[in-house]
């Protein structure tokens, strides 16, 4: 049996497609309310059961399975057929009906995540887990534009006056609100393991020195600049206005949030690898690229994952995150194995070994053998991810603190 399962829900009953799959890409972008899957189907009638039978028309659901997990759920919203006697299908999670519904929304005094429920209750869609985003955004009217927009305005004041960025996403029919950073750090891609190629581009066209907030009457409520680096490069400013009703100690935190993204320059890296199924857009990877000397911490901006037969790739764009806690290399995690921190050489006792710091289940249990720990995920399940420094041992992943020792 292959690693791909692919089924269609339609007038009530579900088909099992599998074995008519030639490819599946499935992907996802920042800004996109929805993920998708194209799927390429075998469709000739010259074979037994080689007709799917789909028909877009009738609101045909589909899900897609990878060596048994399910990966993506959805309506199929397009079908192509060819004399090639092939099918291509394409479907939309349930972020679609965001996208795709229009309303005027008028908020007072409501956070995003009240607001990303009462959008969700508004056009009877399913959700769960939904994070506090605990800023009170005073005003938010969105007359006629779409369910998305709106959430995505309500998400921006809220980075705006906190720093923080949250993201929807749709995961077995449910839709969440998530916090970016909670989803950071799980997963390391590193030339020579599991990366076949990048590109990597830094600019500082976009980047700015100092920002002003006007008031409605254009006066200076408050500012920032970064004069070292000002010293570098000279004077970029913007300008722009808070909500009318926001205290001045929020438009201090606002402006001083607001330059420290913008003072930064723009990084952004491509790269193709060993497909891992939970690397999506808004969530975070650890890269390590030794020839540009890069380890950073880095968002997905947009995936494309490609299955065939029992092979996945996946192609990344990534930007670098900029609202982790700094330096790393400080962190450090109490646990019955002593206080252990980045950079520490520890002996590594052999046992479970982890393919992402919140992975059910391990990949394999390597020898015992010194390592070296290169990151810590506090609060995750498997917190330290560690490297083999000799021979010893085989382990280069994620594990557990009772495995280490100093």
């Amino acid at each position: 049996m292959g690693k791909i399962k692919f089924l269609v829900f339609k007038d009530g009953a579900t088909y099992d497609m599998s074995e008519l799959v030639g490819k599946v890409t499935w992907g996802g972008r920042k800004g996109s309310a929805a993920r998708y899957v194209t799927v390429t189907l075998l469709d000739d009638d010259g074979w037994k059961h080689a007709r799917s039978g789909i028909d877009v028309t009738r609101g045909n659901q589909c899900a897609f399975y990878w060596e048994g997990k399910e990966l993506f759920r959805g309506i199929l919203m397009q079908q192509k057929q060819s004399e090639k006697k092939t099918m291509s299908v394409k479907a939309y999670d349930n972020g679609i009906y965001l996208s795709n519904n229009k309303d005027t929304f008028n908020y007072t005094n409501k956070k995003a995540s009240e607001i990303f429920v009462d959008i969700c209750n508004r056009f009877q869609l399913p959700y769960t887990t939904v994070a506090d985003t605990v800023y009170v955004i005073p005003e938010l009217p969105k007359p006629k534009t779409t369910a998305f927009d709106a959430i995505l305005d309500a998400l921006s004041l809220t980075f705006k006056a906190t720093g923080i960025r949250y993201y929807v996403m749709s995961s077995g029919g449910n839709l969440s609100l998530i916090r970016r950073r909670e989803n950071l750090l799980q997963w390391v891609i590193e030339t020579g393991v599991n990366l076949e190629s990048y590109d990597y581009s830094v600019s500082i066209e976009k980047i700015k020195t100092r920002i002003k907030l006007l008031s409605k009457e254009d006066t200076v409520v408050a500012e920032a600049a970064n004069a070292e680096l000002e010293k570098l490069i000279g004077v970029f400013q913007d300008i722009d206005k808070p909500d009318d009703n926001m205290e001045q100690a929020n438009i201090t935190d606002m402006v001083k949030a607001m330059l420290d993204e913008q003072s930064l320059p723009d990084k952004s890296l491509s790269i193709s690898a060993l497909g891992l199924p939970d690397v999506i857009s808004g969530v975070g990877v650890f890269v390590t690229i030794k020839e540009l000397g890069i380890s950073k911490s880095f968002y997905i901006d947009e995936d494309t994952h490609t299955f065939e037969g029992n092979h996945h790739m996946m192609k990344l764009k990534l930007n670098l995150a900029t609202d982790t806690d700094k330096p790393l290399g400080k962190s450090t995690v109490s646990s019955g194995g002593g206080d252990f921190k980045v950079g520490d050489i520890v002996q590594f006792l052999g046992g479970p070994h982890y393919i992402a710091s919140t992975a059910s289940s391990p990949t394999n249990s390597p020898k015992a053998g010194p390592a070296k720990i290169t990151i810590i995920a506090k609060g995750a399940p498997h917190p330290y991810h560690v490297i083999h420094t000799d021979s010893q041992s085989t382990v280069y992943g994620w594990v557990d603190g009772s495995n280490l020792s100093k």
